[in-house]
C-alpha cells in the first residue's frame, strides 16, 4: 500500500486521478518541513483536507491545529481574532485575550479564504511570516510565535495583486510551496466514485437502499461541468437519494437535477466580474500615470522657479515663458475628474511644496468616491455604477478610506 493510498483512507479522500495524487504527493513531501504552503483551487474542491494532511505528517502533529475562515470574521475584529488584544483596547474588550497565532504556538494554523483579509491585516500577517513577531491590538509589546502557516484561496491572487486587493510581497511569502487542487471536471474518472460514496452515506444515515446509476446516467454525470465541484455533486446525490423512489437512476432522471444553463450562467457572471476588474485596473493605472505626470510638472516648475530666483529674475515675463513650456492640458480639468489641473503661479507667488500638491492615490480615490456619493445622494448602488465598480468593492473602499457616508 502506497503512502498516498494510506492518506486517502485516513482522511476519507476519494479518487484515483493523477492530478489529485500529484497534489497529495506535494503535500506529503512538504509536510516534514516548516515551509509556508498556499493551497489554491475552485470553491468546493476539498482544499481543507490538505492542511490537515500537512499537519498530520509534520513534526508539529502533537501540537495544536487551528483552522480560521478569514471570510467569516468581520473586518473590525479580524486583527483581534488572529493576534489577540489587551484589556481596554476597544469597546467591549473587558479583558486581555490571546489570538489564534498565540494559541497555535508550536503548531499549525490554516488560513482559509486568505484573499479576504483586509490590507492592514495582510501587513500584520507578513510580519509574522517574516520574523515570527506580532503585536496584540492595543499593545506595544512585541510577542513571538512559532507557527506553521498553510493558506488557501479560490481567488486568482496575481489578478488580485494587479487590482490592488492583495499584497504582492505577501503572495510570494505565502506561496513558498504552491499546491493546486484540481477541479472536479478535471478528474472525471472520480465522479462516479464520489457519487456512490455520497449516495451510500445517505442510505446508511436514513436506513434506505442506496441509489445506483445506469450507464447513461454515469456518462452524463462524468461529462457534466460541475461548477460547484464536489460540494455540488454531494448535493445532487443527496437530493436524488431523498426524492427518487426508483433506486436505479437513468440519464433522464438525473438530468432533472442538472439544469442545462447551470454551467453557462455562472461563467457569464464570472466573465462580467473579470471585465469589471480589468476596467478598474486600467482606470487605476491611468490615474497613477496622470498623478505621476502632475507631480513631475510641479517639480519642474519648482526647479525652474528656483533657478530663476537664484539668477535674480523676478519679472512676470519669464514666468509666463515657463508656463508656456509646461503641458497644462496634460491633466483633466473637467469638474467630474478627481484630479485638479496644474496650478498657475502668480508673478509674486512663492513656489513652495504645499500639502495639496502631494495628494496620494488614496486621497484621489477618496475625493472621487465622495463626489460620486454626493452626486447620487448617498445611494451606493448608483454611486458604484458611476465609478464603474461593484457595490461590494465600493463598500470596501469606503471602509478602507474612512469615508463618512452621511457627510
Amino acid at each position: 500500500m502506497t503512502e498516498i493510498t494510506t492518506v486517502k483512507q485516513r482522511f476519507g479522500i476519494i479518487g484515483t486521478s493523477p492530478l489529485l495524487d500529484r497534489a497529495l504527493d506535494v503535500a506529503l513531501r512538504v509536510a516534514p518541513t516548516d515551509l509556508t504552503v498556499l493551497v489554491t483551487g475552485e470553491s468546493g474542491v476539498g482544499k481543507e483536507f490538505f492542511p490537515q494532511v500537512i499537519h498530520a505528517y509534520s513534526a508539529r502533529k502533537h501540537n495544536k491545529y487551528i483552522a480560521v475562515n478569514c471570510a467569516a470574521i468581520p473586518e473590525g475584529t479580524i486583527d483581534s481574532e488572529l493576534f489577540g488584544h489587551e484589556k481596554g483596547a476597544f469597546t467591549g474588550a473587558f479583558e486581555a485575550r490571546k489570538g489564534y497565532f498565540e494559541e497555535a504556538d508550536g503548531g499549525t494554523i490554516f488560513l482559509d479564504e486568505v484573499a479576504e483579509l483586509p490590507h492592514s491585516t495582510q501587513a500584520r500577517l507578513l510580519r509574522v511570516l517574516q520574523t515570527g513577531e506580532f503585536l496584540r491590538v492595543g499593545s506595544s509589546k512585541v510577542q513571538k510565535t512559532n507557527v506553521r502557516v498553510v493558506a488557501a484561496t479560490n481567488v486568482d491572487l496575481p489578478q488580485a495583486i494587479v487590482a490592488g486587493r492583495f499584497r504582492e510581497d505577501l503572495y510570494y511569502r505565502l506561496g513558498t510551496v504552491p499546491i493546486v487542487v484540481p477541479a472536479l471536471r478535471e478528474r472525471p474518472e472520480d465522479i462516479p466514485l464520489l457519487f456512490r460514496k455520497f449516495a451510500s452515506d445517505v442510505a446508511v444515515q436514513y436506513r434506505m437502499p442506496a441509489v445506483t446509476l445506469d450507464d447513461g446516467a454515469r456518462q452524463l454525470l462524468s461529462e457534466y461541468y460541475w461548477r460547484g465541484n464536489i460540494r455540488q455533486l454531494k448535493n445532487v446525490a443527496e437530493q436524488i437519494s431523498a426524492i427518487e423512489q426508483t433506486r436505479v437512476i437513468t440519464a433522464d432522471m438525473l438530468r432533472k437535477y442538472l439544469p442545462e444553463q447551470q454551467a453557462g450562467a455562472p461563467m457569464a457572471a464570472a466573465g462580467n466580474m473579470r471585465v469589471e476588474d480589468a476596467m478598474s485596473t486600467e482606470r487605476e493605472l491611468l490615474y497613477k500615470v496622470l498623478f505621476d505626470m502632475r507631480a513631475d510638472i510641479n517639480e519642474l516648475k519648482r526647479m525652474l522657479a528656483e533657478l530663476m530666483q537664484g539668477a535674480g529674475v523676478h519679472r512676470a515675463e519669464p514666468l509666463s515663458d515657463i508656463k508656456a513650456l509646461l503641458p497644462s492640458a496634460a491633466l483633466p480639468a473637467a469638474s467630474g475628474t478627481a484630479y485638479a489641473p496644474a496650478p498657475v503661479f502668480a508673478e509674486s507667488e512663492d513656489v513652495t511644496d504645499e500639502p495639496s500638491r502631494g495628494l496620494t492615490k488614496a486621497d484621489m480615490q477618496r475625493e472621487q468616491i465622495v463626489r460620486a456619493l454626493r452626486n447620487n445622494h448617498g445611494r451606493r448602488r448608483e454611486a458604484a455604477r458611476e465609478l464603474f465598480m461593484s457595490e461590494r468593492t465600493l463598500y470596501r473602499k469606503i471602509k478602507e478610506l474612512g469615508i463618512e457616508e452621511n457627510g
